[in-house]
């Protein structure tokens, strides 16, 4: 059995009703590249019959620990049963984007099945120009932005043609032993009194950086606590407090975005231009994410001020960061960290804008490296289990009530993909939208994958907060034609 970490435990501690804790994408494929032109059911299950050994997460399996005493378990799954995963579907004609776009926020919607291995895969047909779609699902516990594009990577292949893997899939599947309940609680119980003795190892490097985890800094006092034990560790230590790095007390002003969500979701998705954005970061000497990150400001911004809401200070977006060393690779799960940087939602000027945005992903950046490479893992590992699945919740909801701000607005990614053409089953991959997740007081997730000379943007929000969440997607394409107009001659 592999335990989860604290940190893939807490994507499992802020499920609800209303709030699902998978990641996934829409991949849209051209068959024409494929064996006969087309790619059937069988095409798909043969794919992942072929690779299964070389992805262990698609059979593990949750086993709980009693009372919540210790974090879960993943086991083999002995009754794995992949056609249970892999499933087909058509839209009805014409299956344009606002079709798929519903479907796959209706899917979205869906919590997976923890009595079983947590992904999905579904077969979509029906699209334009004889096109198919692939919608994955697959829960955040078991993955994380850079070990999804690793499982990415053994899923696809560089030629149409396929590759021969070295080791194949056994004859017969043989998992692990399932645990009986009495087992599961004797391990918990033995846990218990290790629990302290963790605590006491992580509070010296922890306690300075409580304000970095999200199921902590929103509680009433950790912040200020976080401060003063950063300022009394480097006194201790001979270092004047000026030479530290101080972190920005910034506070998120409220958006019809950052209440409660319901159980239903909205999707949109589109691209833009990646030679383009290349040349605005060529022109204004910024990055490629400088970029990106101001043309979703803009996006945001224009909608605002289209439901008469825009807000004086600026927004607050939580930008994942990938803390992956080399060695770490292939052992899936989550290594992450946030920072926590302001958007230049207050700026009118799209120039000025993109300038302020470089300025503040430089500073949110130069505080991330600040801080441990580890510090959101530690931390969650210093709560007790039973504890942080609470608090990771309760951190949720506070910024829900009434009088109360929200943590963060918005959750912003941009996570690189492949420069060349990949397929599957023989079909060529022609775009693959990202689809994240949203929660309570953060309804808007907004992830972005490059591929080939495009950036595939998926945008996801709730259903009742943001009904016209693709006026956004057009938003995007406004602002960067708004950047461009802006270029010297």
């Amino acid at each position: 059995m592999r335990q989860l970490t604290s940190l893939d435990a807490q994507f499992l501690a802020i499920e609800s009703a209303t709030t699902t804790g998978h990641v996934g994408g829409l991949a849209i494929f051209d068959p024409s590249t494929a064996p006969g032109g087309a790619v059937t059911l069988e095409d798909v299950l043969a794919m992942f019959r072929e690779r299964l050994h070389l992805l262990p997460p698609l059979r593990w399996r949750l086993e709980q620990v009693p009372l919540g005493l210790d974090r879960p378990y993943w086991i083999e799954d002995p009754d794995f049963e992949l056609e249970f995963h892999v499933r087909e579907l058509a839209l009805p004609a014409p299956g344009d984007d606002a079709q798929l776009a519903e479907q796959v926020a209706r899917i979205s919607s869906r919590h997976l099945d923890r009595a079983r291995p947590l992904w999905e895969c579904y077969l979509i047909h029906g699209l334009p120009d004889g096109h198919f779609a692939i919608q994955t699902k697959m829960h955040h516990a078991m993955i994380d932005g850079m070990s999804g594009a690793e499982i990415m990577g053994i899923m696809f292949d560089l030629a149409p043609e396929g590759r021969e893997f070295a080791d194949t899939e056994p004859a017969s599947w043989i998992g692990d032993r399932v645990p009986g309940q009495l087992e599961m609680l004797g391990r918990g119980v033995a846990a218990l009194p290790l629990q302290p003795l963790r605590m006491a190892r992580a509070a010296p490097g922890v306690l300075p950086h409580l304000d970095v985890a999200p199921s902590v800094f929103g509680v009433p006092g950790a912040e200020t606590m976080s401060r003063t034990l950063s300022k009394m560790r480097n006194i201790a230590n001979g270092t004047r407090d000026g030479d530290v790095l101080e972190r920005p007390k910034m506070r998120a002003p409220r958006t019809s975005f950052n209440g409660k969500i319901s159980p239903h979701r909205r999707f949109s998705f589109g691209s833009l231009s990646l030679p383009a954005v290349k040349a605005l970061k060529k022109a204004y000497g910024v990055t490629v994410n400088d970029v990106v990150v101001t043309l979703t400001t803009s996006a945001i911004r224009d909608w605002l001020i289209a439901h008469d809401e825009l807000p004086e200070d600026p927004l607050l977006a939580q930008i994942p960061v990938s803390v992956r060393t080399d060695e770490e690779r292939g052992t899936f799960g989550n290594k992450i960290s946030i920072m926590i940087a302001p958007l230049a939602t207050h700026i009118a000027d799209p120039v000025e804008r993109l300038r302020f945005t470089h300025e503040a992903m430089k500073a949110a950046k130069d505080r991330h490296r600040a801080l441990p490479a580890k510090a959101l893992q530690d931390i969650t590992a210093f709560i007790p289990p039973a504890i942080n699945a609470r608090a990771a919740r309760v951190a949720l909801q506070m910024g829900t009530r009434q009088g109360m701000r929200p943590l963060y607005n918005v959750v912003i990614s941009n996570v690189p993909g492949p420069p060349i053409p990949i397929y599957m089953a023989g079909a060529q991959l022609q775009h693959n939208y990202p689809v994240s997740v949203v929660t309570d007081g953060a309804g808007l997730n907004v992830t972005v994958l490059s591929y080939l000379d495009h950036l595939d943007f998926g945008l996801i929000a709730d259903r009742d907060q943001m009904p016209d969440l693709q006026t956004l997607m057009d938003g995007l394409r406004t602002a960067l034609a708004d950047l461009e107009a802006a270029l010297p001659a």
